[in-house]
């Protein structure tokens, strides 16, 4: 499957800035496989609509953003350098993307907030380097104190193109609630479970309304962790599909998600994910379910690549909601893979919602696959 059939023209306007306000008032549009069906609605609406009920499981993302975005200043010429913290090593030597007006340098330090310095140790490609966290003393940092640091003076990781959009805009690049809208109302906030350095996007739009609504009409809810990276929105760059290297991420399912899941599958009952990186983790899960499921759940990575090319078989998820994705991602590849879907179709539904005027991508608005 060449890559240039997953691309699409979105006019601007359309890429939303700012999240929805409620966040269940975002627009829904509700895509029948069986019927062809599309019907607009709002998430709120979603207990009321009879997509799932008694039996049924709804499986989430509870992943915390980290706020992996900063801003440091060249310990020689005060110059402002970007960057998005990746990760780190055992040895507490992190990654991180960084971006200044001058070529940055081994063993240059960069000044991170009042009590941090980042060593630049090498560069990794593609704008990567590995840098030593120190204490203002010139002391190599723990990991745990160098990430604290990023906590306090860190800025919610929005993706590149919502900034730019903003500032096409004419108004600022950071808003002051990002941080709280960039975050799902049932992620773990604990410091230890900011991982992720995405959101999952689609469980942006629940609210306890909606959860709740959920549970009377029968709907278990339960969760999975994925922790995001960056290599979820990117584009594929590869001129056929199946040459893109998938990016891994960890996951973990607990014991109450493994047993939820197992039941409802005994009982013929559906499963809806809530966001590309729920069906990732339900889809890496092994087969059959382990039985009873461990005490500590299950745990790995994956870098499953899901695409309509490739007749991959779900077993783990029957309905889908999901934001509208990016031309060129792995995302809108893995919903096009969805049984009864396939990518003209779904390019079909894409075409509708840009005339009808939904919102795309992080901050947009969403669709539910039946």
């Amino acid at each position: 499957m060449r890559t240039d059939e997953l691309d699409f023209h979105l006019p601007e306007r359309l890429i939303a800035t700012t999240a929805a306000e409620p966040r269940d008032s975002a627009r829904l549009m509700v895509c029948d496989r069986a019927t062809g069906s599309v019907h607009h609605r709002r998430v709120s609406d979603l207990p009321g609509l009879g997509l799932v009920g008694d039996g049924d499981l709804m499986v989430v993302n509870r992943t915390a953003v980290l706020p992996a975005r900063f801003e440091a200043t060249r310990a020689g010429t005060g110059g402002r350098v970007t960057g998005l913290y990746l990760g780190h090593d055992d040895a507490g030597l992190w990654t991180a993307m960084l971006k200044s007006g001058g070529r940055p340098r081994i063993g240059e330090r960069l000044q991170l907030g009042d009590a941090c310095e980042l060593e630049l140790l090498s560069p990794r490609g593609g704008g990567r380097w590995r840098l030593r966290p120190r204490d203002l003393a010139g002391e190599p940092m723990p990991i745990d104190a160098s990430l604290e640091v990023l906590r306090r003076v860190g800025l919610p990781p929005l993706p590149p193109y919502l900034l730019r959009a903003r500032e096409r805009a004419g108004g600022p690049a950071d808003l002051p609630g990002d941080a709280e809208r960039y975050q799902t109302v049932f992620a773990d906030r604990s410091a230890a479970s900011q991982r992720s350095v995405a959101a999952p996007t689609a469980g942006l739009h629940l609210t306890e309304a909606v959860l709740a609504g959920l549970r009377a009409a029968g709907v278990r809810t339960e969760a999975v962790t994925l922790e995001v990276g960056p290599g979820t929105f990117l584009p594929v760059r590869a001129d056929e599909l199946a040459e893109h290297p998938m990016h891994a991420e960890r996951w973990h399912a607990p014991a109450a998600t493994l047993d939820a899941l197992r039941a409802s599958r005994a009982a013929g009952g559906r499963v809806l994910a809530i966001g590309t990186t729920s069906v990732r983790t339900l889809e890496s899960l092994p087969f059959p379910l382990p039985e009873p499921a461990p005490t500590a759940g299950l745990a790995g990575e994956t870098d499953l690549f899901i695409r309509p090319d490739a007749g991959f078989a779900f077993r783990n998820t029957d309905l889908l909601l999901t934001n509208f994705h990016l031309p060129r991602s792995t995302l809108l590849a893995l919903v096009a893979a969805l049984p009864g879907v396939g990518l003209d179709r779904l390019l079909g539904w894409y075409e509708e919602a840009i005339g009808e005027a939904y919102r795309f991508y992080s901050f947009g608005d969403a669709m539910v696959v039946v």
